[in-house]
C-alpha cells in the first residue's frame, strides 16, 4: 500500500501560544474523501492551515506529501502549495479579471509557459466543472455557486493529489451546495484525495465519506456513527 498522504502522529498545533488542538493522531490516503466537522472555533480550519504550511505544527511527527511538516523550510512551502488545491468559502477569485485570466495567473504562477498548453488546460478544466463557455466572464458575473466551481476549477489546474476545501457549501443555498458536493466526489473518483470542512452535518448521509470531529482540543474518527444513521433511516 502505498504511504498516505497525510501522516500526523502525537500532533499539537498551537496559535499565538494558545494550544488549539493536541495528541493529533490522522491519516489521509491517495483517493479518499474525508469531512472535518466541529463547532465553530474547534480547530478545523487551523488543521488544514497546517496543512498547507500556513501555520507551524508545535509538536509531534507531521507528513504531507513526502514532506516533513515540522522542518520544512519556508522556501518549499509554496513547491508543495502547487501540488495541492484549495478551495475557499469565500472564493478569493482576482475580481479585476476574467475567469480565463484567473485561471492562467495560476498556471503561469506555477510554471506553465506555453500558450496552447495553457489554454487547453483551462478548457479541460472548465469542462470538468460544468462551465465551458463562461472564460470570458468577470467573477462578479456569475452566481455563488458558478464562482464556487471556477474556484474548483482553480484547484484542479494541476491535478493535485489533495485538495483541501473549507466550508465549500458555507454560501450557498442547499442545491448548489449539493452540486458542489457531487462535483468534488467525482473529482475525488479520480484520484484527489478530498479534506472537506463542513458544518452541514445532512451533507455527511448523503454524500458518504470518512468523518472526523474535533472537539476538545482533540480530534476522533466518528464515520460509523452516520454509517448507522443511514441505516437506520433506510431500514
Amino acid at each position: 500500500m502505498s504511504e498516505p498522504i497525510i501522516r500526523y502522529q502525537n500532533v499539537s498545533i498551537c496559535q499565538q501560544e494558545l494550544e488549539i488542538l493536541e495528541d493529533i493522531n490522522f491519516e489521509l490516503n491517495k483517493g479518499e474523501f474525508v469531512y472535518l466537522i466541529g463547532k465553530v472555533g474547534s480547530g478545523k480550519t487551523s488543521f488544514l492551515k497546517t496543512v498547507y504550511g500556513e501555520l507551524e505544527i508545535q509538536s509531534g511527527e507531521a507528513e504531507v506529501m513526502g514532506c516533513n511538516m515540522r522542518t520544512i523550510k519556508q522556501k518549499h512551502i509554496p513547491e508543495l502549495r502547487r501540488r495541492l488545491g484549495i478551495v475557499f468559502q469565500d472564493f478569493q477569485l482576482l475580481t479585476d479579471r476574467t475567469v480565463n485570466a484567473n485561471l492562467e495567473f495560476v498556471l503561469r504562477a506555477t510554471g506553465w509557459k506555453n500558450k496552447v498548453d495553457i489554454n487547453m488546460r483551462i478548457e479541460e478544466v472548465l469542462e470538468q466543472v460544468g462551465m465551458s463557455g463562461k472564460g470570458y466572464k468577470m467573477p462578479n458575473e456569475l452566481s455563488g455557486g458558478e464562482q464556487q466551481r471556477i474556484v474548483i476549477a482553480r484547484a484542479i489546474l494541476n491535478k493535485p493529489e489533495l485538495i483541501l476545501a473549507d466550508e465549500p457549501t458555507g454560501n450557498l443555498d442547499v442545491e448548489t451546495g449539493h452540486q458542489i458536493v457531487e462535483l468534488l466526489k467525482d473529482i475525488c473518483s479520480k484520484g484527489s484525495a478530498i479534506l472537506m470542512i463542513t458544518h452541514n452535518l445532512n451533507l455527511l448521509t448523503e454524500y458518504p465519506g470518512k468523518v472526523y470531529q474535533f472537539e476538545n482540543h482533540h480530534i476522533k474518527e466518528v464515520t460509523e456513527q452516520f454509517g448507522n444513521f443511514i441505516s437506520q433511516n433506510a431500514e
